[in-house]
């Protein structure tokens, strides 16, 4: 165990050190399998690991998701889906961020990136409220946390790597999601609601739209709202895999988005560059732990942590929430992909080891995932607004998100204390 947590301090050094963490756990990884077991096993190692994540059947879900999100969203989805929902609520106190909360979760169910969500609706929903008179910290927090849903609702990036990492069927991964993140949504709407009540000029209200404006605005999406059911709704009803899914939804995403007259062949390469880039970056980080964790497994770390907490005589309900307070602690200092593969070798045994089901833990593992993405002083969400609302000074974006970072933790209580409100989807999956 003394060797893991020297690993685990010297790759917290390298990232302390500005060390990419991707390449900090690689390299302590190699390291550690080449003390404990030469060097040439070492090399070998890595070379399998590069060689099974390029070639891995299940991994080509991930840029196919990818593509078929950045297809979407150049084709205009996200705007529509603002109009959509601003149609039919946008006359209440708060109507906008309100109806951000609504686009975003929309968006999530074609895109499965937060950081995309937040990006793409900080240029559709901002504009709105400012012209509206909407606060900042109101404006920012909203969009930064709707964001999140990205990764909760179906598809999500990190469910799927959770999936391969874990070998945990990700169709059922996805059916767990729908209900917690409609929850999340619900609460981060509640949250709106406190603050417009609060500070009613913070979140004026819009104008009220016509009947026979709002079903105008539902016309707009008819085409992505197909596209997600013929996708979803193939994987959940057992037609399909996630990866056969993935492929349909990319090309339905592309033809969506040609027939709207979005694509130029410009447009068309930044589309599969955008997309390949993601995709280098998240097997990089996927590879980089996939090394550390064959270190981590050949010391009895596990093991040894296992029997510990079985001996502490605490209930195993207890023990997952000391998790998920560490995961939270650590979502405030790291990259939060990164974060989840660092830890899942020692904590997803201990969680098999006391009988839970692996897909509500990924679950929970979203969850905390979506509340750092918001944490200050690194959620990522945080600094992708900042980067693009340049006006808004970082603190009023930090003032904005600590109610949502709330109202997310409140989600994470509900979940861990009704597991059934995550697995009740997946039990009707073939």
């Amino acid at each position: 165990m003394t060797d893991a947590l020297i690993a685990f301090a010297a790759v917290f050094a390298l990232a302390l050190l500005r060390v990419p963490l991707a390449f900090a756990m690689g390299a302590v990884g190699f390291v550690g399998l080449g003390l404990l077991r030469g060097w040439n096993p070492a090399l070998a190692n890595v070379a399998q690991n590069v060689y099974d994540t390029g070639f891995a059947y299940t991994l080509s879900v991930v840029p196919l998701f990818i593509l078929m999100g950045n297809f979407v969203a150049r084709a205009g989805l996200a705007q529509e889906l603002f109009r959509a929902a601003f149609a039919f609520i946008g006359h209440v106190r708060g109507g906008l961020a309100h109806a951000t909360v609504i686009a975003c979760a929309g968006f999530g169910a074609i895109c499965g990136s937060s950081i995309a969500t937040a990006a793409t609706m900080s240029k559709v929903a901002y504009p709105s409220m400012k012209r509206l008179g909407y606060a900042d910290y109101l404006s920012t927090g909203v969009i930064a946390a709707g964001g999140t849903l990205g990764i909760m609702i179906p598809p999500s990036t990190i469910m799927i790597i959770y999936g391969i990492v874990t070998e945990t069927n990700i169709g059922k991964l996805f059916a767990a999601g729908v209900l917690p993140g409609l929850l999340c949504a619900t609460f981060l709407m509640a949250g709106v609601a406190w603050i417009t009540w609060r500070d009613p000029a913070a979140g004026p209200a819009g104008e009220r739209t016509s009947w026979h404006g709002r079903f105008a605005a539902l016309r707009d999406i008819w085409g992505v709202a197909l596209l997600v059911v013929v996708v979803l709704g193939g994987i959940y009803g057992g037609f399909f895999t996630a990866t056969e899914g993935a492929g349909i939804g990319a090309s339905g995403a592309f033809f969506f988005a040609l027939g709207r007259r979005a694509l130029t062949w410009k447009v068309l390469y930044e589309v599969l560059v955008e997309s390949a880039r993601t995709t280098a970056m998240l097997f990089t980080i996927l590879i980089a732990a996939n090394v550390f964790s064959s270190f981590v497994n050949l010391t009895s770390m596990p093991g040894d942590l296992k029997d510990w907490i079985l001996h502490m005589g605490l209930s195993p309900l207890m023990v997952v929430g000391a998790m998920m307070l560490i995961y939270i602690a650590l979502g405030t200092i790291m990259e939060e992909l990164s974060m989840v593969l660092l830890t899942i070798p020692v904590f997803f045994p201990i969680v098999t080891g006391l009988g839970f089901d692996p897909v509500w833990f990924g679950v929970l593992i979203v969850l905390v995932v979506q509340i750092g993405l918001i944490s200050p002083p690194v959620g990522m969400n945080l600094f992708v607004l900042n980067a693009l609302l340049r006006d808004v000074p970082l603190r009023e974006i930090f003032r904005g998100v600590w109610l949502f970072c709330a109202a997310l933790a409140v989600a994470l209580l509900v979940v861990l204390e009704v597991q059934p409100l995550s697995l009740w989807l997946p039990g009707f999956m073939k």
